[in-house]
């Protein structure tokens, strides 16, 4: 028999507990991507998701730690959307980065609240956006290797593969910035190519 108070309205606490937690998210990324991040409150973020300050805390925290996952969640959704387009076995280097930069550019294009939280960065963020890069230097890495084969120069390719993705992330940047007008097909592939010409220069 079920401990009086579990279940309310045909969910669970945990279910309740993690609709709760969705709700201030959801709010989060409305809001960061709407003003400065010092400009939004734990205040703020309650009322817009309509959750009292005592569940903010089940949570999070505090405010800084709320960015920190909500960041840390936009980059995290970003990555396994390019992972889930990148192909198996492709044939070369074009056919590998086109449709993972297809994806990057129109989920991005979708979700611009996302987009902003993803790219326009509060300065004390700086060491997670680089642990980001880092994450997804590492990841192309292992799918370039795939298509090109072991690399003799592990630190350059390494190196390579870091410029790549911070070179990506302010091309990105830059059109995040002037609201995505740009059309996303020419972005898609502009990205290649130039993934793909430091790839060949590689050899």
């Amino acid at each position: 028999m079920k401990p009086r108070g579990d279940s309310y309205g045909g969910l669970s606490r945990l279910e309740r507990s993690a609709q709760r937690r969705e709700r201030l998210v959801e709010a989060a990324v409305e809001l960061f991507s709407a003003r400065a991040y010092d400009d939004v409150t734990v205040a703020d973020v309650c009322i817009r998701a309509q959750v009292s300050k005592r569940y903010f805390y089940e949570h999070f925290t505090d405010r800084g730690d709320l960015v920190f996952q909500v960041h840390t969640e936009q980059n995290r959704w970003l990555l396994d959307g390019m992972v889930a387009a990148s192909p198996r076995n492709p044939s070369g280097p074009r056919e590998l980065v086109f449709p993972m930069m297809k994806a990057l550019a129109t989920m991005l294009s979708e979700h611009p609240q996302r987009a902003r939280i993803i790219y326009i960065d509060a300065p004390r963020l700086e060491s997670l956006r680089r642990e980001s890069l880092r994450r997804q230097a590492e990841f192309l890495g292992r799918l370039i290797r795939e298509v090109v084969g072991p690399q003799h120069d592990r630190v350059l390719f390494q190196r390579v593969s870091l410029a790549l993705v911070a070179g990506i992330s302010q091309v990105v940047t830059e059109w995040v910035t002037r609201g995505m007008t740009d059309p996303v097909d020419p972005l898609v592939e502009h990205l290649t190519r130039i993934v793909c010409a430091v790839l060949h220069d590689l050899g």
